[in-house]
């Protein structure tokens, strides 16, 4: 039994509403009311009445049919706001500028979230000329430096509770075994960082770090460099830069 088929109906209709939501911030784009339906398994006239709801408030848009669903602007105004809201977001925006001005590569602050990171904050590589962002991006922790970094900060016993067995696969390079992941986080804890090899996105290479102001933590910053620019000194550069960094990232966030 789901948690939106028990308790009061109350309880059961906002639990369907945040359900709702998610699955729209995860299936970007417009949807049908009948794949909705599929994808949610809510009754057909109830999905519907919910919907209408949730467009007359603006957490959910519509196309010009009137038939088809999408997440609205509303949805955007509540996650700027926590990131707007959040200490450690504020105290790490001049460590983020530091490490993006020294190592002129791409730099993140992302935070665990289930079996997930979550992208906080970004700093654009100095090397590109178009505009990227993840920040409110969601990737699976298994296929990221930031997400390996932050798994090694628990137990063996408490990633396979978190993990299952078979891990999702983005790339050819996706570590999809829960055993053979946990292995190389005994190597991020004996290192202090993490690696991402082309395992969530061809041609570029990751490297992060847990920020330990908290047991296990539950924030990282990491820097990517494409594959084809990365050289030896390069490498330990952007190493010994994100270890200062995490450092000042730490001490900043334990004041609080």
């Amino acid at each position: 039994m789901s948690a939106a088929d028990s308790g009061g109906s109350q309880v059961k209709s906002a639990v369907r509403t945040v359900e709702l939501l998610e699955h729209f911030a995860g299936s970007p784009g417009m949807h049908s009311l009948a794949s909705v339906q599929e994808a949610v398994g809510y009754p057909k006239s109830s999905l519907y009445m919910l919907l209408r709801t949730l467009v007359d408030l603006g957490w959910v848009e519509t196309d010009a049919t009137g038939t088809r669903y999408g997440i609205g602007v509303r949805a955007l105004l509540v996650g700027t706001s926590y990131i707007d809201g959040d200490e450690v977001v504020a105290v790490a925006r001049p460590t983020l500028d530091r490490l993006s001005d020294d190592t002129t590569e791409t730099i993140h602050l992302a935070r665990l979230d289930g079996t997930n990171v979550v992208y906080l904050a970004t700093r654009q590589s100095q090397h590109y000329l178009r505009p990227f962002t993840r920040v409110g991006r969601r990737l699976p922790a298994h296929s990221t430096s930031l997400g390996k970094a932050l798994l090694a900060t628990y137990t063996d016993d408490q990633v396979r509770a978190m993990l299952p067995p078979d891990l999702a696969r983005l790339t050819e390079h996706t570590i999809t075994d829960r055993e053979q992941l946990i292995e190389e986080l005994h190597a991020v804890r004996e290192q202090g960082y993490a690696v991402d090899r082309e395992e969530n996105t061809l041609g570029l290479r990751c490297f992060g770090v847990a920020i330990p102001y908290r047991t296990p933590a539950r924030d990282a910053i990491s820097c990517s460099v494409p594959v084809a620019r990365l050289t030896p000194a390069h490498e330990q550069m952007i190493k010994d830069t994100l270890f200062d960094a995490r450092d000042r990232l730490t001490l900043a966030a334990r004041r609080l």
